[in-house]
């Protein structure tokens, strides 16, 4: 999995819109890596990081929503809960396994990575807590790395 300091490798997948998505990884960003659309914890952490996400947008980060469903999944999932980030599809894992994701259950693990500068700089693993609230706390540290 990669870790604060490793660099983010290049990474391309289709978005709820059936867009393909190539992220720059200079600016600062979110990428969130869920295991499944319209389970619990999941719409939970979607709803998270949309409520937030007007203060993400005013600090210039961007953030991303994966899993290993696919983007007409993906589309009923945001269209359902009102959801105005990018969600991008990995059916095949490609995405997970360039960031040393897990999905050998047939899912992402759930793991968040910030990036400054095409570099990790926090990974979180909120499995560990609740989701509800996780979208603040990387916010928060997410601003304090890209002032520094």
């Amino acid at each position: 999995m990669l870790e604060p300091g490793d660099a983010v490798p290049d990474v391309s997948a289709q978005n709820q819109h059936g867009e393909t998505v190539t992220p720059a990884f200079e600016a600062p960003t979110v990428v969130y890596f869920y295991p499944k659309d319209f389970t619990g914890g999941c719409t939970v952490e979607a709803n998270d990081f949309q409520a937030t996400l007007p203060a993400f947008r005013d600090s210039g980060i961007t953030v991303y929503g994966v899993s290993t469903d696919d983007a007409e999944r993906h589309a009923a999932f945001a269209d359902e809960e009102g959801l105005a980030f990018d969600l991008l599809a990995d059916p095949d894992g490609d995405v997970a396994e360039a960031f040393g994701v897990d999905t050998s259950g047939g899912y992402a693990d759930r793991r968040t990575f910030t990036v400054v500068d095409g570099r990790v700089v926090d990974v979180y693993d909120p499995a560990l807590a609740d989701p509800d609230g996780h979208a603040a706390v990387v916010l928060e540290d997410l601003q304090a790395h890209a002032q520094a």
